[in-house]
């Protein structure tokens, strides 16, 4: 099932587009403010998020730019702002796509699909020297043959895929692993670290370790 993240501050229009995008077959996340959205996308994956422009605690241009500074997931704005300089901003900031308020629910949802297929026609696999993973199907493929990863191992590997290039402090791979409620040491990490560079064999030296820093996944 693909799961959408909705940031929109009117509480109404929120629950509508929740309760609509769930009964058209959707998982949803909806939170009440910009803030609020952030961390929930820090703690799970989704496929598509949706962003309200005037939020408080954060507005929907600078939750964008966090995002894409992250992941590359697709944005898609609800805005009633009109201004073509808006909608530059926001395109520059990586958002795919804009829906003008007021819309119809049924328009909603084709857009969505709509950017999901499109976002799916670019491939599901994501490639890094000899690694290919596939989110969906959760499988890994190191020179074409399939590896075995535990749950959690898999999670990381994506992760570090996902965000190839950047250091990830071992904080934030515990906040997006194992959420805000963990409680143990964050040499955890360290532990699936190593049993993951074990499971990929040469591939494992990809994962670079930074020191006093974190963790980089680094493909050349």
């Amino acid at each position: 099932m693909k799961r959408i993240l909705l940031a929109e501050d009117n509480a109404h229009m929120r629950e509508l587009i929740a309760d609509y995008l769930e009964e058209n077959g959707f998982e949803v996340d909806a939170g009440a403010d910009g803030l609020h959205a952030w961390e929930m996308f820090q703690t799970r994956d989704y496929h598509l998020v949706l962003l309200d422009v005037m939020m408080p605690e954060m507005d929907g241009f600078t939750l964008c730019r966090k995002i894409r500074e992250k992941e590359d997931v697709p944005i898609l704005f609800l805005t009633a702002r009109i201004q073509e300089e808006d909608q530059l901003r926001g395109y520059h900031l990586g958002a795919d796509d804009y829906i003008l308020k007021p819309f119809s629910l049924p328009v909603l949802l084709a857009k969505c699909r709509v950017i999901l297929e499109r976002n799916q026609r670019g491939g599901n696999w994501l490639e890094a020297a000899g690694i290919r993973l596939n989110p969906e199907q959760r499988c890994v493929l190191c020179d074409g043959e399939p590896v075995t990863l535990q749950s959690m191992d898999f999670d990381l590997l994506c992760y570090f895929m996902k965000n190839q290039g950047r250091i990830l402090t071992r904080e934030q791979i515990l906040l997006k692993l194992w959420g805000f409620d963990y409680s143990g040491s964050d040499r955890s990490v360290d532990t699936h670290v190593k049993k993951l560079r074990k499971a990929l064999g040469k591939y494992g030296k990809c994962i670079r370790t930074m020191v006093k820093l974190g963790y980089l996944f680094d493909a050349d």
